[in-house]
């Protein structure tokens, strides 16, 4: 299930031969977009298309995420397994709970900023990969990377990843 509720569905009508300006997503500065072109093969005319657009109250969201992100971080298992044995939503949850928040280009990419340091955490097919940024604060003379194993406790990781550079 979600972890937004929609409030509201907006469905527009309009032919791909319009111009872009006529075709952009209207505006509603108050609550964040999700927009996802849909196509529909049996219509009269294959250059018809409808685009739906699901907007969500951020009050909403920011009441139901907290519980969602609470009943993960309560589901994780012993911080001294491997993170190969934790489900992708706990291991999101402990990552938001480190500081982490996720990228919006990839869903596998997770950010921080911390006061020393500034760091990009991918979570690849087989490795956790953490990249410090020499563009963040601290001395970096260049982006250093680290990989770690999911065989590797949640832990260990976690302690490996918040030494820093």
């Amino acid at each position: 299930m979600s972890a937004f509720s929609i409030s509201k569905f907006i469905i527009t009508d309009f032919l791909s031969s319009t111009t872009t300006q006529a075709s952009a997503s209207p505006k509603f500065p108050c609550f964040p977009l999700l927009q996802k072109s849909v196509s529909f093969p049996h219509s009269a005319s294959h250059s018809q298309r409808k685009i739906v657009t699901f907007v969500s109250s951020k009050s909403s969201e920011a009441e139901e995420v907290p519980a969602a992100e609470d009943e993960w971080l309560n589901r994780l298992p012993d911080k001294n397994k491997p993170l190969y044995s934790h489900s992708l939503p706990c291991i999101e949850a402990w990552l938001r709970s480190l500081g982490f928040y996720q990228s919006r280009e990839d869903r596998a990419v997770w950010l921080i900023e911390k006061p020393d340091w500034h760091a990009h955490l991918s979570l690849d097919v087989t490795d956790l990969y953490i990249r410090y940024l020499k563009s963040g604060p601290g001395n970096l003379e260049r982006d250093m990377e680290r990989r770690f194993s999911y065989a590797l406790s949640r832990e260990d990781i976690e302690n490996a990843i918040l030494g820093g550079p």
